[in-house]
């Protein structure tokens, strides 16, 4: 990581060893959504998949990717999206069954209406294979909530992005333990609870929220097991959309998809494919943003706190120089399949 301390004509960090470069694609085909052979034992012809906020963008992209695998299906959002749910339910219910299909209207910032989606399901199905928790907002009425502004907005999106994710996991995880067969749980974070940039800050704090809580799921389900594996089966990966074209980011307004951005079925396509490896990590790249570029993000704003740097530098005026040079010269590195600085 370059220092920030005061420049000189030599460079302020020694060699790097090497490792393998990090690639990236601007695009990613459906197609490949899992490995090969078919063999992960959760994404199986038959298994049951719960999705939150899935009336639109990911969430519906989600429930196609599932439908493929011939997977039962479970949709949830809030009672306002039952028009766009039951649209979606009759496309998939084409492809995999009526059966194999349910809609249950969800507000999951309310605990009494996520004990009902898990009754519904384990009445219908007696498992759950997938958890995918993708239900979130980036405000309250398109005010954003910043570090004084925006209080309503703060309650709304905490009481979604974190905890509609609790509420789930509280009612969900405690029953798919005892389950024969493995299971995993899917959260749905952001990379603005990583790097946080300026904006909105509440939508941020949240996703940060989202990030240290999965990652939390993640250890106890390792613990439970001895330390090795899953424990009880149920393994938790953080997913990390990139630029992702979808409600939230203009799709609903008539606008032509950004060619930088992916397509919702692309994201979850590559989701799935890190899911089907067992990692834990999915940042997605995009068709601006490859994955070298994602990690020297990340390492700079880990920086801030290791190196005693302003908070978040990366937009700080003074840091701006620095900043650009430390990219250019770690995109560098990375391409040459030296360690990223």
């Amino acid at each position: 990581m370059l220092s920030t301390s005061s420049r000189s004509s030599t460079r302020s960090r020694g060699p790097s060893p090497k490792r393998p470069a990090l690639f990236g694609s601007a695009s990613f085909d459906p197609a490949n959504a899992v490995d090969p052979d078919g063999t992960h034992p959760v994404l199986q012809e038959g298994r049951v998949v719960v999705i939150t906020g899935a009336a639109g963008g990911i969430g519906s992209a989600a429930a196609r990717a599932f439908a493929q695998l011939n997977m039962k299906i479970a949709l949830a959002d809030v009672p306002s999206t039952l028009p766009a749910l039951n649209a979606l339910a009759a496309s998939l219910a084409a492809q995999v069954g009526e059966q194999n299909v349910l809609v249950v209207p969800t507000d999951v910032s309310v605990v009494a209406e996520v004990e009902k989606l898990k009754d519904t399901v384990y009445d219908a199905w007696s498992e759950v294979a997938v958890l995918m928790n993708n239900a979130g907002i980036g405000g309250l009425d398109g005010v954003n909530g910043t570090s004084w502004g925006g209080l309503d907005s703060w309650h709304a999106v905490f009481n979604v992005n974190l905890f509609g994710i609790v509420n789930v996991q509280q009612v969900f995880v405690p029953a798919m333990l005892h389950q024969e067969n493995p299971a995993m749980v899917i959260n749905t974070g952001s990379k603005q609870g990583i790097t946080n940039p300026p904006g909105n800050t509440a939508y941020n704090a949240s996703k940060a929220a989202v990030k240290s809580l999965t990652e939390g799921l993640a250890h106890a389900l390792r613990e439970r097991n001895g330390g090795h594996g899953h424990g009880g089966g149920v393994s938790a990966h953080l997913f990390v959309p990139g630029y992702t074209f979808t409600g939230l980011t203009g799709a609903n307004s008539g606008k032509e998809k950004p060619a930088g951005a992916w397509t919702a079925d692309e994201t979850v396509a590559y989701m799935l494919s890190r899911v089907a490896k067992g990692d834990f990590y999915i940042l997605c790249p995009d068709g601006e943003t490859l994955p070298e570029i994602d990690a020297l993000r990340v390492m700079w704003g880990a920086a801030d706190v290791a190196q005693g740097r302003p908070a978040l530098s990366r937009w700080h005026r003074d840091y701006k120089a620095l900043f650009d040079e430390y990219m250019r010269e770690g995109q560098a590195l990375a391409q040459d399949g030296a360690l990223m600085p």
